[in-house]
């Protein structure tokens, strides 16, 4: 058994979805036909009824032209051909994830080698590396050893990344950015 709608209840309008039929409120609109030609300015009332006797809508396409220009068409197949647009943008689309790579200036040799492999994998899968040289204490009066870590790493990346953001100071922590190579 279907349940009655609540009193007072009523779906919610999506603002950014084009007026169709009765919502269209102007007196007077510009009406182009499904084929793209240019009918002539109509009253809207006048312009919903011819719609209907082609058993198509009345899609209000450019609200803010005076008068509004409004196209004879099939509200639904629109609304498809949309999504389906939006669906294929999105496949084509690619994501670029930042991966950290946290260091010290006191980082030993292996450790780096380990950190080094990490960044060269995240490169290789295209994803951006953000190198991180975090200070304490008095590592703070030494911050080119901290530079020397960030170039070390790009330097051994030179060949995947490009550097993207050069290493700077962000209160105790220094940065670097490296960029994947574009691949012809």
């Amino acid at each position: 058994m279907r349940r009655r709608p609540r009193k007072g209840f009523r779906p919610e309008v999506d603002k950014n979805a084009p007026r169709v039929n009765q919502q269209i409120r102007t007196p007077r609109v510009l009406v182009i036909d499904e084929k793209g030609n240019k009918l002539g300015e109509f009253l809207t009332e006048d312009a919903i009824s011819l719609a209907k006797d082609r058993s198509l809508d009345l899609i209000e396409v450019s609200p803010n032209s005076r008068p509004p220009v409004c196209k004879v068409g099939d509200y639904g197949k629109m609304k498809y051909e949309k999504k389906k647009k939006e669906a294929a943008s999105r496949k084509t689309q690619t994501t670029i994830t930042v991966k950290e790579i946290k260091l010290r200036p006191k980082t030993d040799q292996h450790d780096f080698d380990v950190k080094l492999k990490h960044a060269r994998r995240f490169l290789e899968k295209g994803d951006k590396v953000k190198v991180t040289v975090r200070f304490r204490g008095r590592e703070m009066a030494h911050r080119e050893i901290g530079e020397q870590q960030c170039m070390r790493i790009a330097e051994a990346c030179e060949e995947l990344a490009t550097i993207e953001a050069r290493p700077r100071m962000d209160g105790r922590q220094m940065f670097l950015i490296l960029a994947p190579k574009k691949v012809q």
